[in-house]
């Protein structure tokens, strides 16, 4: 991208970020894009570094990161005198928290499949499906 083409809208930042406006300024909200200068009638103007930070964040997001630690890998990859191992850590945290979701979801898959086996998928009203969701004694 030459020069010419900066600064740009929030549109147009939003569009290379590959995120809505509406998560550009929820981001600058939130603090992680700062500094965005405005023209005189208040329009936000983006650089180049503004559309590589958000596209950053959107990476981050796809990976599940939450807000507060991607506030955090952002301090960090602004610092070049950070140490790698911080990074790590993060990342190592957030893998070990994605590994307890799944192992969630799959308990979650394993009780369904097995409530979906139990039920006859019949015209008759009774459900086992329906029975658990219910609780016990809930007829």
């Amino acid at each position: 991208m030459n020069a010419a083409a900066w600064p740009v809208s929030i549109g147009t930042a939003a569009r290379r970020a590959g995120v809505s406006a509406r998560m550009v300024r929820h981001y600058e909200a939130l603090g992680l894009i700062a500094g965005v200068a405005r023209t005189d009638s208040g329009y936000r103007q983006y650089t180049a570094a503004d559309v590589h930070t958000l596209q950053f964040i959107r990476r981050a997001r796809d990976l599940g990161f939450s807000m507060e630690e991607i506030a955090e890998l952002l301090a960090l990859w602004h610092d070049r005198s950070r140490a790698s191992s911080q990074v790590k850590r993060i990342a190592q945290s957030h893998i070990e928290s994605l590994s307890a979701r799944i192992a969630a979801m799959q308990s979650m898959q394993r009780s369904l499949q097995t409530l979906v086996a139990c039920c006859q998928g019949n015209d008759r009203p009774d459900c086992p499906i329906l029975d658990d969701l219910a609780g016990p004694g809930a007829h």
